[in-house]
Order: C-alpha cells, then sequence, then structure tokens
C-alpha cells in the first residue's frame, strides 16, 4: 500500500493550507484515514481522524480550525488548515488503516512551516 501526500508548505500565521493524501496498492479501502504530526523533539500526534462510515476526531488543539474529509472513492483524504498557528509547524503524515488486520499504512511525510 502506498501514500502519497502533497499539499504542504511555507504560510505565515493566519493563513491556509490543504493537504492531500491518495491511497493506492490495496483491494480494500482503508477503514479510517488520518493525519499525524510531529515537531522536533516531539512524539508523534494525531491530528484528525475520519472512518469510512464519516465519523471524525480532531486534537483539542486544532478543533474548528482544521477539516478532515474522505474523497468519494475512500482512498483519498484531505485536511484543510485554516487560521494556522506557529506552533501547527510540523511534519504532517497520512496514515490508512485497513480492515481485516491488514495493518497502518503511512505516507513519506510534508512539512509544514508556520511563521510568526
Amino acid at each position: 500500500v502506498q501514500l502519497v501526500e502533497s499539499g504542504g508548505g511555507l504560510v505565515q500565521a493566519g493563513g491556509s493550507l490543504r493537504l492531500s493524501c491518495a491511497a493506492s496498492g490495496s483491494f480494500f479501502s482503508p477503514s479510517a484515514m488520518g493525519w499525524y504530526r510531529q515537531a522536533p523533539g516531539k512524539l508523534r500526534e494525531l491530528v484528525a481522524r475520519i472512518t469510512s462510515g464519516g465519523s471524525t476526531n480532531y486534537t483539542d488543539s486544532v478543533k474548528g480550525r482544521f477539516t478532515i474529509s474522505r474523497g468519494n472513492a475512500k482512498n483519498t483524504v484531505a485536511l484543510q488548515m485554516n487560521s494556522l498557528k506557529p506552533e501547527d509547524t510540523a511534519v504532517y503524515y497520512c496514515n490508512a488503516h485497513l480492515p481485516f488486520g491488514l495493518g497502518d499504512y503511512w505516507g513519506q511525510g510534508t512539512q509544514v512551516t508556520v511563521s510568526s
């Protein structure tokens, strides 16, 4: 299973970015997809997650600012990030959780840098 991410970059505080991720190589669509991030010196943390049924959850620090969505084909996921803050700076990773115990897969990561 391959996950290809796009959309990272440099933005000023208060700006917006949209991250996209597409999964390929699996017969089964992911039962859930999500975005995680890892800042220098910190552990990787969940940012947002969405299930195949459309249920979402967000880490508290991004609620009201970030929106996760899945494409109709269920193998793509996007993260709309608004009102970005310097503390959102991190490498963002796409995650796909496959059903039937087939495991989790990760993208290569995309850098998001928010300048103050």
